[in-house]
């Protein structure tokens, strides 16, 4: 039987990188998804959804129960798309392996583009020529367009997702390799 040695080591080491969290994560900007078709579409939805919804509060809008689900619709992709842009631009979701981001952005970016068309219609059946302010009527029929613009960003990015998720333009090699990666 061996003798316990007299003398142990407990020398400790600390992470080379020398900053705190969690192991394994690291936060770097990806400058490719940015001058991606995905990236810039995502960046577009940002901007006039913010718009939509800006200018739309920026009026008394809580007598019309069209602009409420104006708002909504807005409010809410805009803050999803926010969360989903962070995401991607920190690749986040590489570490979240587990949910199945390209059948996940088919979906949510089919259900803005339909949601955005009502909101759209809605937002631009409600605009009326007769406002007796000027600047309320110009707001809301500024909201029309950038809804409007937002709706065809969101339908570029369920087409763009949709062929991602197919795998359209790629085989069967690369795609197993670049999803286990």
């Amino acid at each position: 039987m061996a003798e316990f040695p007299g003398r142990v080591s407990t020398r400790t080491s600390t992470p080379a990188s020398g900053g705190e969290g969690l192991p394994g994560l690291r936060l770097a900007a990806d400058g490719a998804f940015l001058r991606s078709a995905p990236g810039l579409l995502m960046l577009l939805q940002t901007v006039f959804g913010l718009l939509v919804w800006a200018l739309i509060a920026d009026t008394y809008y809580q007598a019309y129960a069209a602009y409420g689900w104006v708002m909504f619709v807005s409010v809410f992709f805009w803050l999803v798309t926010v969360i989903l842009f962070v995401m991607y631009l920190l690749q986040l979701h590489l570490k979240l392996y587990m949910i199945p981001w390209p059948i996940v952005l088919v979906i949510f970016n089919a259900a803005a583009t339909l949601l955005y068309i009502t909101a759209f219609i809605t937002c631009s059946a409600s605009v009326k020529q007769t406002s007796w302010l000027v600047w309320e009527y110009n707001r809301r029929a500024a909201a029309s367009f950038f809804a409007c613009v937002t709706m065809i960003a969101y339908g570029a990015s369920t087409f763009l997702s949709y062929q991602a998720w197919k795998g359209v333009g790629s085989n069967a090699a690369t795609s197993q390799v670049t999803n286990h990666a």
